[in-house]
């Protein structure tokens, strides 16, 4: 089936273009000149989207809205707890010290969740999935002066703190540090099973839980399942995570992160509540947390235990790990928490350190890699690859600088 799609580039960028979720649902598929199978609307495409994590999600979340029909494939339910996206919680943060850019491009990201925030949870008052508790980052005190300039160069708001006001986190010694306010934690479980929610809820949504993908033709819009049936589409995007690799041909590196979550003292357990995300923490400065925000645990990992793996499945010491973790020194007189759980997430990379969706044949897209920002920068890649599909103008890429 020919789609008429135009083969424009190689890759679709990710960036803070306007605001999608701020417009008219207009029928962006009109430049596509395709003609609709029968019980589609003829003013816009039916978009197969492979993965139900939350690149999958936001990207069908986009695509109704700009008047297409979309039909979403998750081999678990949706969203699946097995996700890599599936988590208690997720870092918002803007700033990039010494890249003004990146940092403008990262503070796009909070409008982006406050807009899908009030989209996702329109119905339920009080139930925010963005949490503004703001970030706090570590840094050497020479720096201090090159993040304050980046911050107010970039519309930032950024005010310098003393490691000595937050007691119960570890930092290097000698850093100084920084605390951006508008930052905040993204309760990522939540935010999937809000968005699934809506799109259960719309007549152009189709969910299919139970339905795992083992093939994509990328010239003719079809994905094949396990058991044996197709599901054809005039366009594909394959969003499935690190599992992508395995259903299009683009080379990743696939890395795996022990993060450890646990329960403060119950001394503690309301100081926790009124402490920011931070990182730049441990005593090597490569370790980070995620507060008790919202009934969440505390969530502790460093980059010091991340390494590049070749399977997603596999043994792995988890207590070995996890023991790393605790001896990083992210939190001050850890011996006094309950360690709750220990998860190995993983996520991928590529050369060049693109994390939007590339374009893997005429009528066929994918997400291949997302690196550790994946989940914070989803909605930036859904919002390009359906500007893409509106044929509209690519935007400037974001790469790994967002981390």
């Amino acid at each position: 089936m020919s789609t008429g799609i135009r083969q424009r580039s190689a890759a679709v960028a990710v960036d803070g273009a306007a605001s999608p979720l701020s417009r008219e649902s207009g029928h962006l598929g009109r430049s596509l000149h395709v003609k609709a199978p029968a019980g589609v609307r003829r003013d816009g495409l039916r978009v197969v989207v492979v993965g139900g994590g939350i690149s999958g999600l936001l990207t069908s979340i986009r695509c109704v809205l700009a008047g297409h029909r979309v039909v979403l494939l998750e081999r678990g339910p949706v969203p699946h707890p097995g996700a890599t996206s599936f988590d208690q919680h997720r870092a918002l943060r803007a700033l990039v010290v010494g890249d003004r850019a990146a940092t403008r491009r990262a503070a796009e990201l909070h409008r982006r969740w406050r807009e899908l925030d009030a989209l996702l949870c329109d119905h339920l008052p009080g139930a925010g999935l963005y949490r503004r508790v703001g970030v706090l980052q570590a840094l050497p005190p020479g720096l201090i002066p090159a993040a304050v300039a980046t911050a107010s160069a970039a519309g930032v708001p950024l005010r310098i703190v003393h490691p000595s006001a937050y007691p119960l986190i570890g930092f290097p010694r000698g850093s100084g540090a920084v605390f951006e306010p508008h930052a905040g934690t993204l309760l990522a479980d939540r935010v999937l099973h809000a968005a699934a929610r809506w799109l259960r809820h719309h007549p152009d949504a189709e969910l299919r839980p139970g339905r795992e993908a083992v093939a994509v033709d990328p010239d003719q819009a079809k994905v094949h399942l396990a058991d044996g049936t197709t599901v054809p589409g005039d366009v594909v995007l394959v969003a499935a995570g690190p599992w992508t690799a395995a259903l299009v041909d683009r080379p990743v590196a696939l890395h795996r992160q022990t993060m450890v979550y646990l329960r403060p003292p119950t001394a503690l357990a309301h100081a926790w509540a009124a402490t920011p995300t931070a990182g730049g923490l441990g005593a090597d400065g490569r370790a980070w947390l995620l507060p008790s925000v919202a009934g969440t645990l505390l969530k502790v990992s460093t980059d010091a235990v991340r390494r590049e793996v070749t399977t997603l499945a596999g043994p792995d010491d988890d207590a070995g790990w996890a023991a790393r973790v605790l001896a990083a020194g992210v939190v001050s007189d850890v011996d006094g928490y309950d360690v709750v759980r220990v998860k190995h997430c993983h996520y991928a990379t590529a050369e060049g350190g693109d994390t939007g969706f590339v374009r893997v044949g005429p009528a066929a897209w994918a997400r291949p890699a997302s690196g550790p920002d994946g989940f914070r920068t989803a909605p930036q890649a859904a919002d390009a690859v359906v500007a893409e599909l509106a044929g509209e103008a690519l935007v400037p890429s974001i790469r790994k600088d967002l981390r």
